[in-house]
């Protein structure tokens, strides 16, 4: 029998939206076949590349991307129909400079529509890929990143309203890195040693198809486009960015030994210091930076990145790293990392209560589904607020992604003020652009609206949600 939640709300390519049990959807699509299953570890991690600029200026450096289908080897030996950027899954990175401004044009090969957000960044509501606007079937759009932002590892994905959950899950992401010169300062591992870990969660059939269906039956687990690969190491330090790019399915990962690394940055850049850690948690959306030295392992040893929330069924190992020969390594871990001042004081706040109408079956803010046409938040720039975020539904047993939510406003960087009335961990202390919200708590945030006007939206991150309309419309005025 279904549960209350196995249902999300899906649109059609003409934009209909209609209710449908996900488990019916999947079992359609894959024709009865079952989950593949493979020897983990039989493919090298690749590296995404990074898109070359088809021009530079002094100020600007541009670029086309072609989002198309592709097919492409996500486990071994199966060829899968995905959704892509330029080919790539996922696609490939874009390095920006702080201040230096970033122009890319996408253009849609797909049959339906596609709208693309950097998610994280600070943006011209023109530019932020609002779900409303969209690049239809055939045609393009350029899209114009100032790059204001503290360096970050932020992300680029399809945020067409109805369609999101569906995009990201086909492919539709990539990693969009901003560096700036207090980061290269630092002396932190940098070039080959500075990689980035696309993690997200899949169910590729004995036929190759990718299917979308719920977190539960998702059991494989892809890195930077490969399920379970291996990645060599040398005996040194590693910058590791880590992305959850699943459209809903939180992570905890931790190295197979226990040992410790360090986390040096969350969603919005580094953190004031480094924290010492065995695990990180990510949501759907986040990310964390970690250093893991692994100078500590012989030559010829292997150990294994694993995911502490993988469900009973599932192998909780998601990468393994082979160490190789030790080498010269002068990067450092500093004591310090950077400066982020505390919020200004808030004069307004605001109630966000998640919750779930069963009635319905759609997921909702404050009573709310989104309406494109209705302004839920009116502000002015400049304004500091207080924002309290409740998730209303309650516990269940694993797996239980499905009452889970976190929580993502557009354009601003926010400060997490607690969690259930205790201050953040030192993790989470510093600037954020999406917040886990588990069922039953409460997470107050600190958000300024600076920089630029007009509407912007927040939502739910679990994708099937949001697909659900759990988002709202803030506008911003002078």
């Amino acid at each position: 029998m279904l549960t209350r939640r196995e249902t999300l709300t899906l649109a059609g390519l003409a934009g209909m939206a209609v209710l449908l049990p996900v488990d019916r959807l999947a079992n359609a699509a894959r024709g009865g076949s079952e989950v593949v299953s493979t020897p983990p570890f039989t493919s090298a991690m690749p590296i995404p590349p990074v898109l070359r600029p088809v021009r530079s200026t002094r100020t600007a450096d541009h670029y086309e991307v072609r989002i198309r289908e592709a097919q492409l080897e996500l486990v071994p030996g199966l060829l899968s129909t995905v959704r892509t950027y330029d080919g790539h899954l996922p696609g490939p990175t874009i390095r920006a400079v702080r201040g230096r401004t970033t122009v890319v044009t996408q253009i849609n090969q797909l049959g339906h529509e596609v709208a693309v957000h950097l998610h994280g960044a600070h943006v011209p509501a023109t530019e932020d890929g609002h779900p409303m606007d969209v690049i239809p079937p055939g045609g393009r759009r350029t899209y114009t990143y100032p790059n204001v932002d503290r360096a970050a590892s932020l992300w680029y994905h399809d945020h067409a309203h109805h369609l999101e959950a569906q995009n990201v899950y086909y492919g539709l992401s990539g990693a969009y890195l901003v560096s700036d010169l207090q980061e290269l300062a630092l002396g932190l591992p940098s070039g080959p040693y500075d990689v980035p870990l696309q993690i997200r969660d899949a169910r590729v059939e004995a036929d190759g198809t990718l299917v979308y269906t719920r977190a539960a039956a998702r059991p494989q687990m892809l890195v930077n486009g490969k399920e379970r690969p291996y990645f060599p190491v040398a005996g040194r330090k590693y910058r590791l960015r880590l992305f959850n790019q699943s459209i809903d399915r939180y992570l905890t990962l931790r190295l197979s030994d226990g040992a410790e690394f360090w986390q040096i940055a969350s969603d919005g850049g580094l953190l004031t210091a480094p924290v010492p850690s065995t695990a990180v948690k990510i949501s759907a959306g986040e990310r964390v930076e970690i250093v893991v030295d692994f100078s500590r392992y012989g030559p010829g040893s292997s150990v294994f990145l694993q995911n502490s929330d993988a469900l009973s069924s599932e192998n909780p190992d998601v990468l393994r790293f082979d160490v190789g020969a030790p080498v010269e390594d002068h990067s450092v871990v500093p004591k310090k990392l950077s400066e982020i001042p505390p919020p200004p004081t808030a004069t307004v706040e605001r109630n966000f209560v998640l919750s779930f109408d069963a009635t319905r079956g759609v997921h909702l803010i404050n009573g709310q589904t989104f309406d494109p046409n209705r302004v839920d938040v009116r502000t002015r720039l400049g304004t500091t607020e207080i924002w309290r975020i409740t998730n209303a539904e309650g516990a269940v047993p694993p797996p239980n992604f499905h009452v889970s939510h976190n929580f993502h406003p557009h354009v601003a960087q926010f400060r997490v003020l607690d969690r259930d009335g205790v201050p953040p961990a030192p993790g989470e202390a510093g600037l954020k652009d999406t917040v886990f919200v588990p069922p039953g708590s409460t997470v107050r945030i600190a958000v300024t609206w600076t920089g630029y006007t007009g509407r912007y939206v927040y939502h739910c991150h679990q994708l099937p949600h949001s697909v659900e309309a759990m988002m709202g419309t803030i506008e911003i005025e002078p």
